[in-house]
Protein backbone atom coordinates (compact mmCIF):
# COMPACT_ATOMS: atom_id res chain seq x y z
CA UNK A 1 0.00 0.00 0.00
CA UNK A 2 1.27 3.45 -0.93
CA UNK A 3 1.29 5.72 2.14
CA UNK A 4 2.87 8.73 0.42
CA UNK A 5 0.28 9.43 -2.28
CA UNK A 6 -3.49 9.67 -2.66
CA UNK A 7 -5.11 9.71 -6.10
CA UNK A 8 -8.79 10.17 -6.97
CA UNK A 9 -10.39 10.44 -10.41
CA UNK A 10 -13.79 11.64 -11.55
CA UNK A 11 -15.27 12.17 -14.99
CA UNK A 12 -16.97 15.57 -15.02
CA UNK A 13 -19.67 16.12 -17.61
CA UNK A 14 -18.98 19.80 -18.17
CA UNK A 15 -16.95 21.83 -20.67
CA UNK A 16 -13.22 22.02 -19.97
CA UNK A 17 -13.27 25.80 -19.52
CA UNK A 18 -16.07 25.46 -16.92
CA UNK A 19 -14.19 22.80 -14.94
CA UNK A 20 -11.06 24.95 -15.07
CA UNK A 21 -12.94 27.95 -13.67
CA UNK A 22 -14.35 25.84 -10.80
CA UNK A 23 -10.77 24.91 -9.87
CA UNK A 24 -8.82 28.08 -10.61
CA UNK A 25 -11.20 30.77 -9.34
CA UNK A 26 -10.67 31.02 -5.58
CA UNK A 27 -14.30 31.99 -4.91
CA UNK A 28 -15.71 29.10 -6.95
CA UNK A 29 -13.18 26.66 -5.49
CA UNK A 30 -14.11 27.75 -1.98
CA UNK A 31 -17.83 27.37 -2.66
CA UNK A 32 -17.64 23.65 -3.42
CA UNK A 33 -14.56 22.78 -1.35
CA UNK A 34 -15.56 24.55 1.86
CA UNK A 35 -12.99 27.37 2.14
CA UNK A 36 -13.00 31.14 2.00
CA UNK A 37 -9.89 32.82 0.58
CA UNK A 38 -8.57 36.35 0.92
CA UNK A 39 -7.97 36.87 -2.80
CA UNK A 40 -7.53 35.29 -6.23
CA UNK A 41 -5.28 32.30 -6.93
CA UNK A 42 -2.01 33.09 -8.71
CA UNK A 43 1.19 31.08 -9.16
CA UNK A 44 3.53 31.74 -6.26
CA UNK A 45 0.78 33.24 -4.08
CA UNK A 46 0.56 32.40 -0.41
CA UNK A 47 -3.19 32.23 0.12
CA UNK A 48 -4.72 32.71 3.53
CA UNK A 49 -8.21 31.59 4.26
CA UNK A 50 -10.53 29.83 6.61
CA UNK A 51 -12.67 26.75 6.61
CA UNK A 52 -16.36 27.34 5.87
CA UNK A 53 -19.07 24.79 5.12
CA UNK A 54 -19.51 23.80 1.47
CA UNK A 55 -22.48 25.33 -0.33
CA UNK A 56 -23.00 22.16 -2.39
CA UNK A 57 -24.05 19.40 0.01
CA UNK A 58 -25.93 19.98 3.32
CA UNK A 59 -24.66 16.76 4.93
CA UNK A 60 -21.01 17.50 4.17
CA UNK A 61 -21.56 21.14 5.24
CA UNK A 62 -22.85 19.87 8.58
CA UNK A 63 -19.67 17.82 9.11
CA UNK A 64 -17.46 20.77 8.08
CA UNK A 65 -19.25 23.03 10.59
CA UNK A 66 -17.03 21.57 13.36
CA UNK A 67 -14.00 23.19 11.68
CA UNK A 68 -15.63 26.46 10.61
CA UNK A 69 -13.40 29.49 11.10
CA UNK A 70 -10.13 27.56 11.41
CA UNK A 71 -7.48 29.50 9.47
CA UNK A 72 -5.13 27.86 6.98
CA UNK A 73 -2.65 28.64 4.21
CA UNK A 74 -2.02 27.20 0.79
CA UNK A 75 0.87 28.09 -1.46
CA UNK A 76 -0.14 28.05 -5.12
CA UNK A 77 2.53 26.27 -7.16
CA UNK A 78 1.34 26.04 -10.76
CA UNK A 79 -1.59 27.17 -12.86
CA UNK A 80 -1.52 25.88 -16.42
CA UNK A 81 -4.90 26.92 -17.89
CA UNK A 82 -7.31 24.07 -18.53
CA UNK A 83 -4.61 21.53 -17.64
CA UNK A 84 -3.10 21.77 -14.13
CA UNK A 85 -3.64 23.58 -10.85
CA UNK A 86 -1.42 22.73 -7.88
CA UNK A 87 -0.72 23.97 -4.39
CA UNK A 88 1.10 23.00 -1.20
CA UNK A 89 -0.49 22.85 2.23
CA UNK A 90 -0.25 21.28 5.66
CA UNK A 91 -2.70 18.35 5.63
CA UNK A 92 -5.05 18.00 8.57
CA UNK A 93 -3.86 21.29 10.10
CA UNK A 94 -6.90 21.83 12.35
CA UNK A 95 -5.40 21.66 15.87
CA UNK A 96 -4.81 25.26 17.00
CA UNK A 97 -2.22 24.12 19.56
CA UNK A 98 0.20 22.80 16.88
CA UNK A 99 2.63 24.98 14.91
CA UNK A 100 2.35 23.37 11.48
CA UNK A 101 4.70 25.91 9.87
CA UNK A 102 7.70 23.84 10.99
CA UNK A 103 6.41 20.76 9.13
CA UNK A 104 6.87 19.87 5.45
CA UNK A 105 3.86 20.38 3.19
CA UNK A 106 2.16 17.99 0.80
CA UNK A 107 1.60 18.76 -2.87
CA UNK A 108 -1.99 18.76 -4.18
CA UNK A 109 -2.42 18.56 -7.96
CA UNK A 110 -5.61 18.85 -10.00
CA UNK A 111 -4.97 17.69 -13.55
CA UNK A 112 -7.52 17.87 -16.34
CA UNK A 113 -7.76 15.68 -19.44
CA UNK A 114 -10.37 16.18 -22.15
CA UNK A 115 -12.24 12.93 -22.80
CA UNK A 116 -14.90 12.14 -25.41
CA UNK A 117 -17.72 12.34 -22.84
CA UNK A 118 -16.37 14.96 -20.41
CA UNK A 119 -13.31 16.07 -18.50
CA UNK A 120 -11.30 13.62 -16.43
CA UNK A 121 -10.19 15.28 -13.20
CA UNK A 122 -7.34 13.56 -11.39
CA UNK A 123 -6.61 14.79 -7.86
CA UNK A 124 -3.28 13.72 -6.41
CA UNK A 125 -1.83 14.57 -3.02
CA UNK A 126 1.73 13.45 -2.34
CA UNK A 127 4.40 13.90 0.30
CA UNK A 128 2.79 12.22 3.31
CA UNK A 129 5.94 10.23 4.09
CA UNK A 130 7.59 13.54 5.09
CA UNK A 131 4.89 14.43 7.64
CA UNK A 132 5.96 13.82 11.28
CA UNK A 133 5.31 10.21 12.23
CA UNK A 134 2.90 11.07 15.04
CA UNK A 135 0.57 12.84 12.53
CA UNK A 136 1.27 10.95 9.32
CA UNK A 137 -1.28 8.11 9.42
CA UNK A 138 -4.10 10.34 10.63
CA UNK A 139 -3.38 13.03 8.00
CA UNK A 140 -3.25 10.40 5.25
CA UNK A 141 -6.47 8.66 6.35
CA UNK A 142 -8.38 11.93 6.75
CA UNK A 143 -7.32 13.16 3.32
CA UNK A 144 -7.95 9.77 1.67
CA UNK A 145 -11.56 10.12 2.82
CA UNK A 146 -11.60 13.87 2.22
CA UNK A 147 -10.57 13.66 -1.44
CA UNK A 148 -13.25 11.04 -2.07
CA UNK A 149 -15.76 13.57 -0.76
CA UNK A 150 -14.24 16.52 -2.63
CA UNK A 151 -14.45 14.88 -6.06
CA UNK A 152 -18.17 14.32 -5.45
CA UNK A 153 -18.57 17.94 -4.34
CA UNK A 154 -17.04 19.41 -7.49
CA UNK A 155 -19.20 17.05 -9.55
CA UNK A 156 -22.35 18.24 -7.73
CA UNK A 157 -21.24 21.86 -8.04
CA UNK A 158 -20.78 21.63 -11.79
CA UNK A 159 -24.04 19.74 -12.26
CA UNK A 160 -25.94 22.52 -10.45
CA UNK A 161 -24.46 25.27 -12.65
Amino acid sequence: MNTDRIEKKVLLRAPLERVWRALSDSTEFGTWFGMKFTGPFAPGACMRGMIVPTAVDPEIAKAQKNYEGIPFEINVERMEPERLFSFRWHPGAVDKSIDYSVEPTTLVEFSLTQEADGVLLTVTESGFDQIPLERRANAFNQNEQGWSIQVTLIEKYLRAQ
